[in-house]
C-alpha cells in the first residue's frame, strides 16, 4: 500500500524483552542449524543492531550445537550465517595472489 500524502503513521519497533529474546534465540537456532546442514548458509534481514546481535547469538549457539565453527556476516541490511572454513594444519592461506 502506498501513501503518497505521508498520512499513514510509521511503524514503531519495540525492543525484545529478555524472555522474548531468549525464546527467539532458541527457536531460530533450530531453523538456522537445519538450513546450514542442508544448504550451507542462512540469510535473513537484520537491519537493526538488536537483530544483528540476536542472530550473532544464534550463530554461536548453532556452532556449539553442531560442533563446527560458524561465522556470521552483517552489512546493515541482512546477516548471513555460514560454516567457517576449517584450517588444514600446516597449510597457510595467502588468499588470492
Amino acid at each position: 500500500m502506498t501513501d503518497p500524502l505521508g498520512t499513514l503513521p510509521k511503524p514503531r519497533r519495540t525492543p525484545l524483552d529478555a524472555d522474548e529474546r531468549a525464546r527467539a534465540e532458541v527457536s531460530f537456532s533450530s531453523l538456522v542449524a537445519e538450513h546450514l546442514v542442508t544448504s550451507g548458509q542462512f540469510r535473513v534481514s537484520a537491519d537493526t543492531p538488536e537483530m544483528v546481535e540476536l542472530f550473532q547469538a544464534v550463530a554461536r549457539r548453532v556452532g556449539d550445537t553442531l560442533g563446527r565453527p560458524v561465522v556470521s556476516y552483517a552489512n546493515g541490511r541482512y546477516i548471513v550465517i555460514t560454516f567457517a572454513q576449517e584450517e588444514t594444519p600446516g597449510v597457510i592461506d595467502r588468499g588470492a595472489q
